[in-house]
Order: structure tokens, then C-alpha cells, then sequence
């Protein structure tokens, strides 16, 4: 019996080496999952549902045999595929979680986010988020037609960063500031925590007001390897699938 966590793999047609390893797992580790929960930025660009090309629809396919197969699948948006809707998780099975959501995981309250909110020391990105991620420039986004929205995710992904590991410059920008976490803790009350977008794999402890102490437990990207988290009522683990 375990759940398993993942973040951050930034699938792309410029890496297939990737989505193999994310299609290895889900043929092989998650087959066996009680559940998978992916923890934002699936895709390096998310253009909408209706995207029809080989890369989507074998990404889709994928998901959907492990769904089928039994196993519950949830899905929270992260920065790059916040696109992602309804047709999607129809074509999936996954289920699409809001951010930020509280599971009880084998009796432990454990808030679950994709992590960007808790990066505040990145203002201008903090701006940025507050306009892309509006509903009505969403729909906008949307209306426009299918090709222009692949030329405009091509464009990103021939200028993404994340395509490569990020500087330790860039991951110090995107890291979680330690008063972001400690409100989060306090606002849901929980002493459990679960994120990904910092790239930076770690179970970390946090002092509460009060003498408490919470974990914060990061799952960490997919570029050289996998970064897998396996939970079970007994432990955790923060594993590395090497690439195929």
C-alpha cells in the first residue's frame, strides 16, 4: 500500500527521454499505487484541451490505462499547465484538484499545493500569476485558435529555462519564503505539507508558534531523473528513477 507524489516533469516534445520515464512508471510503480497525485507543471506548456498532436494524446493515453487499470489519479495545476480542464480529465480519468487542497493521508492532515504561491520573494512572477491566472484571461487565452496557441507554446518552449536545470541564482528566487510556509501551516492547521515548483527535493522542518513542529515535504523535478515521493502508513521516501 503506498501513494505516490510527483511534480515538475515538464513534459515536452524536446524531451522524449522524459515522458519514457514517466510512462515506465506509470506502467510499472504507479500500477500498483492505492493513489498518484501530481503535483503541477505535468507539462512544460499546456496550449488546451484541444490539442490534438501525437505528444498530447500519447500523454493522455498513458494516464488513462493506469485510471482504467483501477488505480485514482489527481491532478493539480501548476504554472505551466494551468490550461487544463475538463475535456482533459475526461480523456484521462484523472481527478483535477484545486489549490490548495487537505487530504487525509493515512491519518495525517497534509495540505497539497503545486508551490509557486509559497515563493513571494519573486514579485514580479507573483504579479504575473494574479493576471494569467485570472478566469477571464483564461477564457481569452483559449478563444484563441488551436495554431496560434501552438506557435505561442513553441516559442516558449524553444526560449524555456526549464529545459535545462536551473542556476542556483534562479533557484533561490523560486524557493519558498519561510513566513509563506509558516502562515500556510497556521491558516489550514495542518503539521503536514506537500509541494513542487522549487526544484529542490527536501524533507524540511518548520518550528510552529507553540512549540510545534511541521514537515514540509518537497517533491523534486524531472530533467536528469525522476524525483518520486512513496508514502505508506508507516514512512516516506523521496526516491530518484534514473532516466531510461
Amino acid at each position: 500500500m503506498a501513494t505516490w507524489f510527483i511534480a515538475d516533469l515538464h513534459l515536452s516534445p524536446a524531451r522524449p527521454d522524459i515522458t519514457a520515464l514517466f510512462q515506465h512508471f506509470l506502467e510499472h510503480q504507479a500500477r500498483h499505487a492505492e493513489a498518484l497525485y501530481i503535483l503541477g507543471d505535468l507539462f512544460d506548456v499546456w496550449i488546451g484541451d484541444d490539442d490534438t498532436s501525437d505528444f498530447a494524446t500519447a500523454v493522455q493515453a498513458a494516464l488513462r490505462q493506469l485510471t482504467q487499470s483501477g488505480v485514482p489519479v489527481c491532478f493539480m495545476a501548476g504554472n505551466r499547465d494551468f490550461l487544463i480542464g475538463k475535456r482533459f480529465a475526461q480523456q484521462t480519468g484523472v481527478q483535477i484538484l484545486t489549490e490548495p487542497t487537505l487530504i487525509d493521508l493515512y491519518g495525517t492532515p497534509t495540505l497539497l499545493l503545486h508551490g509557486d504561491t509559497l515563493c513571494t520573494d519573486d514579485v514580479s512572477y507573483q504579479r504575473f500569476r494574479k493576471v494569467i491566472r485570472h478566469p477571464v484571461v483564461q477564457r481569452l487565452l483559449l478563444c484563441l485558435p488551436l495554431r496560434t496557441r501552438m506557435s505561442i507554446a513553441q516559442r516558449l518552449r524553444a526560449t524555456s529555462k526549464t529545459q535545462q536545470p536551473l542556476t542556483e541564482e534562479q533557484l533561490k528566487i523560486m524557493d519558498a519564503n519561510p513566513q509563506a510556509v509558516q502562515n500556510a501551516f497556521m491558516q489550514y492547521q495542518v503539521r503536514q505539507m506537500i509541494h513542487g515548483h522549487t526544484h529542490r527535493p527536501a524533507i524540511h522542518q518548520h518550528s510552529l508558534p507553540q512549540g510545534q513542529v511541521a514537515e514540509r515535504i518537497v517533491v523534486g523535478d524531472w530533467y536528469t531523473q525522476g524525483s518520486l515521493l512513496k508514502v505508506t502508513p508507516v514512512s516516506r521516501e523521496l526516491l530518484v528513477e534514473p532516466l531510461q
